[in-house]
C-alpha cells in the first residue's frame, strides 16, 4: 500500500517537534511538507525550529514553510513558560542549514491540495488553526481534496489547559477553528481529555533516552523539560504528551478509542472564548461533525513512539 499522503500544520513546541519526529520515522506516512504558524512562540521561532527538528533526524530534503504570523482575528498568545524562550524547551539543537521556503505556507497548501491526486492529502494540524483556515477561505476549492483533518485541540470533560473552558490552540485563534469545524471536512480531534492521559513518566522518558541517538536523546530532554512543569500542575505522575497523539492515530487507529459528536466553537464570549462545544450524549439534533477521541491504550502508545523514534 503507498504511504498516506500528510501535511504537518505545526508551531513547534517541544510536543510538535516530537510529533514531527514520530512522522519521519514512518514509512507509512508521506510527509509533503511542514507548514509553520505562530502560537507555542512566534513564527520566526517556530520557522527555525522545524528546520532544526528536520535537520537532526537528517531529512533537510522536508520543505517548510512559513504561515501566518498572528491569528485571523485576535491578538498573538504564545506558550513560553511551558515551551521555553526557544520554543524547544531549551534543547541545545544546532542552527539549520536548510532553507526556508520562499512561498507563503497557505499559498502552498493551495497549490498542494489542488494538486492532489484521487486519495486526497491528511492536514494533520497540531498549533493553533489560522493557515489552515486561511487556506479554505482562499481557495474552497481545497475541500474535496482533503481526506481528513486530524487535529490536536480542544477539550471537553477535562476543560481547557489556557483558561478554564479552552485548551491552547484552539484559544489562540478561535476564529480559525470555527472556520474549520464548519468546513464540512472529515475531522478527527484529540483533546485534552484523550492527551491526558498520555503521561511522560520517569520510566517513559528514560526508555526514550536509552536508545541513545541524537532525536532521541533531543526528545527525551523535550519530555522532560515540557512534562515536569505539566506534572507539577497537574499533580499527576507526569506531563500530557499531545501533539504526537495526531501521529499515531494515523499509524494505530486501534490504540485510540472515541465517538462522532456535533463540535461547536466558542467566538462570542470572552469568558469561554476558545471552548470546544462537544455534545457527547447528544443532546441536539445537531450534525456530527467531528470524531472526538476521549481514550488511548497509552502503553501502546509510548511503546509505538519508542520504537519508532529508534529509526531515526
Amino acid at each position: 500500500m503507498a504511504p498516506r499522503p500528510i501535511i504537518i500544520d505545526s508551531d513547534p513546541g517541544t510536543d510538535d517537534a516530537i510529533a514531527i519526529w514520530l512522522a519521519l520515522a514512518s514509512p507509512e506516512l508521506d510527509l509533503l511538507g511542514v507548514t509553520t504558524v505562530a502560537g507555542n512562540v512566534p513564527l520566526a521561532l517556530t520557522s527555525k525550529n522545524a528546520r532544526k527538528v528536520c535537520e537532526l533526524a537528517g531529512r533537510g530534503d522536508v520543505k517548510v514553510f512559513a504561515g501566518c504570523s498572528r491569528p485571523m482575528l485576535r491578538p498573538l498568545v504564545t506558550a513560553e513558560s511551558f515551551h521555553g524562550h526557544d520554543g524547544l524547551g531549551h534543547a541545545p539543537l544546532p542552527e539549520p542549514d536548510m532553507p526556508l521556503q520562499p512561498q507563503h505556507a497557505v499559498d502552498w497548501l493551495v497549490d498542494s491540495l489542488m494538486a492532489a491526486g484521487d486519495q486526497g492529502v491528511t492536514l494533520c494540524p497540531i498549533g493553533p488553526l489560522t493557515n489552515i483556515a486561511m487556506a479554505i477561505v482562499k481557495e474552497p476549492g481545497i475541500l474535496p481534496r482533503i481526506r481528513e483533518i486530524v487535529l490536536m485541540g480542544g477539550g471537553f470533560f477535562a476543560g481547557g489547559n489556557t483558561t478554564p473552558a479552552a485548551e491552547f490552540n484552539i484559544h489562540v485563534d478561535p476564529h480559525a477553528a470555527q472556520v474549520v469545524f464548519t468546513s464540512g471536512v472529515p475531522l478527527t480531534m484529540m483533546p485534552l481529555d484523550v492527551t491526558h492521559k498520555a503521561l511522560m513518566t520517569a520510566e517513559r522518558i528514560a526508555a526514550v533516552r536509552a536508545l541513545e541517538t541524537p532525536v532521541a536523546k533531543a526528545a527525551a530532554g523535550m519530555m522532560a523539560s515540557y512534562g515536569a512543569h505539566d506534572a507539577e500542575k497537574y499533580a499527576r505522575d507526569g506531563g500530557p504528551l499531545h501533539d504526537p497523539c495526531v501521529i499515531a492515530y494515523l499509524l494505530e487507529p486501534a490504540i485510540f478509542s472515541g465517538r462522532d459528536c456535533n463540535v461547536r466553537i466558542e467566538t462570542a464570549s470572552e469568558a469561554t472564548m476558545g471552548m470546544t462545544v462537544v455534545d457527547w450524549w447528544g443532546s441536539t439534533e445537531e450534525p456530527r461533525n467531528c470524531r472526538v477521541i476521549d481514550e488511548i491504550d497509552d502503553d501502546r502508545f509510548f511503546k509505538l513512539l519508542t520504537e519508532r523514534l529508534a529509526a531515526l
